[in-house]
């Protein structure tokens, strides 16, 4: 999801799967403020999607009981509220999440989705292990929900900009919600090349795919938007895979 503001569109342009940062913001006011969507509800379809999507990469069956766990590692802009709704589907799914949220957001959207989680007897981790190599023990995956477009490092502190450092020298497989957090690298507006950023496995696309994820190479790349009214796609012209039955996420 978008917490970047952009201009309305003059005129629809081509069709086309990947939006810049102006348009994915313009996209995310057309569901607000003419859908009158609310912004929990957008956050509850993300982030419920966001499981769906770990569920299909990483199914349950064939994950030994011991396998089971997941990192989900948050920021205090949207992603990370995304992050947190994510974490209590995983649960729900019958997965074993962990949540790393360093640096809390006072929102009251952020602290409702925090105590739901704690409810759940999901742990939170106090801080992030310096050792690589205990966080590929101790983890299956690792979801990373701490920046979005048009979320720069610097503006959410310390402590997320250590995490996604850390988050580069993982060897386990990582999850990114809407774009690969940290820059440079993957520049939501240019598409960047990715070679200083994060790498992720799975690529989940939060309404619609961003200009980076064209340059997604990992194995597995989803669209979580099927809430997207066809209308709004219509005047956004995407051109976005069909979603199969009761699916929430598309496979692109």
């Amino acid at each position: 999801m978008s917490s970047t503001d952009g201009p309305d569109l003059a005129e629809a342009p081509e069709e086309r799967c990947f939006l810049s940062t102006a348009e994915a913001a313009a996209l995310e006011r057309e569901l607000l403020e003419d859908y009158r969507f609310g912004r929990q509800q957008l956050v509850e379809w993300c982030g419920h999607a966001s499981a769906v999507a770990v569920t299909k990469a990483f199914p349950l069956p064939a994950l030994p009981r011991k396998q089971r766990t997941a990192l989900v590692v948050c920021g205090p802009e949207q992603n990370g509220a995304v992050g947190l709704v994510c974490a209590r589907h995983l649960r729900v799914f019958e997965y074993e999440p962990t949540i790393f949220y360093p640096t809390r957001s006072l929102d009251p959207l952020h602290r409702d989705l925090t105590t739901q989680c704690e409810k759940m007897d999901i742990p939170f981790l106090s801080y992030l292990p310096a050792e690589v190599q205990l966080i590929n023990n101790a983890y299956r995956l690792v979801v990373d929900a701490v920046l979005g477009p048009g979320v720069e490092p610097g503006e959410v502190g310390g402590p997320c900009t250590r995490a996604l450092a850390t988050l580069k020298l993982l060897s386990i497989p990582l999850v990114s919600l809407d774009i690969p957090s940290g820059t440079p690298g993957w520049d939501p507006e240019t598409g960047g090349d990715g070679e200083d950023g994060l790498r992720p496995d799975v690529l989940v696309s939060l309404a619609a795919p961003k200009r980076c994820a064209g340059r997604f190479s990992g194995r597995h790349h989803f669209v979580a938007g099927r809430f997207v009214p066809d209308d709004v796609r219509r005047k956004f012209a995407l051109r976005l895979p069909g979603y199969t039955g009761t699916d929430c996420i598309a496979a692109l």
